[in-house]
This record gives structure tokens, C-alpha cells and sequence, in this order.
């Protein structure tokens, strides 16, 4: 009987050393992988997308060592000869009686403190909407994401009418109070939070006898971590590089962002050509903090976005 199964069993198809169809049965089916879908040719955009984004990084970098005529002359891939950039950067943190470091410092303010702000702001608010029930969530949380959907641009003069009628103009709040609401990291952070707090931690914190606050801050806070960092680096990011906000709110000098106060420069070098050079250098110079912040904390930022991804 054993015999008579074994004849009635179909025999195995034949496959190759690692596991997968035969060659014959992939002949047959006639198909086969573009080559513009091979893994090599995603690596080679890739490769060329890297190379095109950093080509204006790269000549910004040699630019910095070179003197006002060389910017206009010579390769402008190759560095100075006489590699002036301790003379460039002493030049543009005394031009106008120091101003850019001034523009360096509101910057930094802008940045750290609206990105702190709206982190915590979009945590609390993501937690809220993940963890509690309470009447017509559904419709507010989509509310908050249609504030994705609307360009900033497009909000910028009714705040600046708003902050006009409440006399906060040419102050750092008319540019820290906008910055401190951010739809997106409500959205990320309730995703969040779906995937790394499970409800039955927070029911052992409440049988033991915490509150909402404090199990928020003990529990969800610490465990949201890594998400909390990619909001703060998204947001950082883009209050240290917006430009048209600070542009309509403010007008004193002394209360400029670096981005904003580089344009006026700019918007002067038919006064004084030297202007050129150090908004050459102020540019390079701008692009450090960023690069300090990002570079030991890509790793959280890349677990939080995936994981706010994948839930």
C-alpha cells in the first residue's frame, strides 16, 4: 500500500540551487524583470539624484574660501589658492556692527522654541486623539488634517492681520505663536502613538493610581520618543528656513531671521558689491546648524518616520 501511494504521488518539480522555479518554468513564462526596474538602475538614479542635490552644497563650500573676483572667475569647483575663509568669516560677523550673529541668535529662537513648542503641542494632541474617546473626535482630527492640505503662503497675511489687531507685530511672538501649530505632527504623532503605547500599559498606570497628566508625561511621552524627535527635526528644519513669515511679520532689523536678513543683503550689493561674498559665506554658514542637529539624530528621525509610516 505504502508503493501504491508512492506511485500515485506527482513528482517534484525540479528547482534550482536556491529555492525558487525552475529555469525551465521561467523560460516558458516569457516574462522578465525591465531593465529600468533592476535594482541596478534604482541605484544609479539614486546615485545621480545624491550627486545633483549635493552640486549647490559643494560649490557653496569651495565659494566660502574664495574673494570677492574669484566668486566671478575661475572653476567653481576648485578652492581659492589663497583659501580665505577665516577672512570671509571674520568679515561677515563684523559687517553692520555684528548683525548676522544678531540674525544667527533670532534664528536660533525661532527655531528651537517654536519646534519645542509644536512638538509637545502635536505629541499631547496625537495622544489625545489616539487614547481617549469624546464627542465628534472623528471630525476634529479631520479638521486638523485638512490643516495640512492649506499652503502655509496662503495663511500668512490673515495672521499678519491677526497679529496687527493684537499689536504683536515686529515682536518674536508674531513668528512664535504661528510656528508652534503644526498639523502634520498631530497627524504623525497620533500614528504614532497607535503603534507604541498599548492601552494596557496606561490602564496598570491608572490602577496605580496615576492621572492623565502624569501618565501622559510618565508613560506616553517617554515611550513616543522617537516620534517626538521627528516632529522636532521636521519642524526645526522648516522655521530655521522660512522666509515669508518672518518677512511679513517683521521689520525691525534687529529682530530679522538669518534668512531674511541674507535677502536685504542681497537686495543691497548694487550699494556695496561685497555684499555678495558674505551672503555667499551666511549661506554656507546657515547650513551648520542644521547639518549638527540632523546628522546625530538621523537615526531616530528615520525610526520615527518609519514607524509613523507603517501604522
Amino acid at each position: 500500500m505504502t508503493h501504491l501511494l508512492d506511485t500515485e504521488r506527482p513528482p517534484a518539480r525540479p528547482e534550482d540551487s536556491r529555492g525558487g522555479r525552475s529555469p525551465g518554468r521561467a523560460a516558458r513564462s516569457g516574462k522578465s524583470t525591465p531593465w529600468w526596474l533592476s535594482r541596478t538602475a534604482a541605484t544609479t538614479l539614486c546615485a545621480i539624484a545624491g550627486v545633483y542635490t549635493l552640486l549647490p552644497l559643494t560649490w557653496l563650500l569651495f565659494a566660502v574660501t574664495k574673494t570677492l573676483p574669484e566668486l566671478y572667475s575661475g572653476n567653481g569647483f576648485s578652492p581659492s589658492a589663497g583659501f580665505h575663509v577665516w577672512d570671509n568669516l571674520q568679515d561677515l560677523f563684523t559687517e553692520d556692527s555684528g548683525r548676522f550673529g544678531r540674525w544667527m541668535l533670532n534664528t536660533a529662537v525661532y527655531a528651537l522654541g517654536g519646534a519645542l513648542i509644536a512638538t509637545l503641542l502635536s505629541v499631547a494632541a496625537g495622544y489625545a486623539f489616539d487614547k481617549f474617546a469624546f464627542r465628534g473626535k472623528e471630525k476634529w482630527y479631520a479638521l486638523v488634517i485638512a490643516g495640512v492640505l492649506v499652503p502655509h503662503t496662503a495663511i500668512v497675511i490673515p495672521l499678519y492681520l491677526m497679529m496687527a489687531n493684537l499689536q504683536m507685530t515686529d515682536t518674536m511672538w508674531s513668528v512664535l505663536i504661528p510656528v508652534a501649530v503644526n498639523p502634520f505632527g498631530v497627524y504623525l504623532a497620533r500614528a504614532y502613538s497607535a503603534g507604541a503605547i498599548p492601552g494596557e500599559l496606561l490602564e496598570a498606570a491608572r490602577i496605580d493610581g496615576a492621572g492623565e497628566v502624569r501618565t501622559f508625561f510618565a508613560v506616553g511621552l517617554k515611550m513616543m520618543a522617537p516620534g517626538a524627535v521627528t516632529i522636532f527635526l521636521i519642524q526645526f528644519i522648516a522655521i530655521w528656513n522660512n522666509f515669508f513669515l518672518p518677512m511679513v511679520m517683521i521689520t525691525d532689523n534687529d529682530l530679522f531671521s538669518v534668512a531674511q536678513g541674507l535677502f536685504t543683503w542681497n537686495s543691497a550689493v548694487s550699494q556695496n558689491p561685497e555684499y555678495t561674498r558674505l551672503v555667499v559665506v551666511g549661506s554656507a554658514v546657515t547650513t551648520i546648524p542644521l547639518l549638527l542637529l540632523f546628522i546625530p539624530l538621523q537615526r531616530r528621525w528615520r525610526a520615527g518616520l518609519a514607524e509613523g509610516g507603517l501604522r
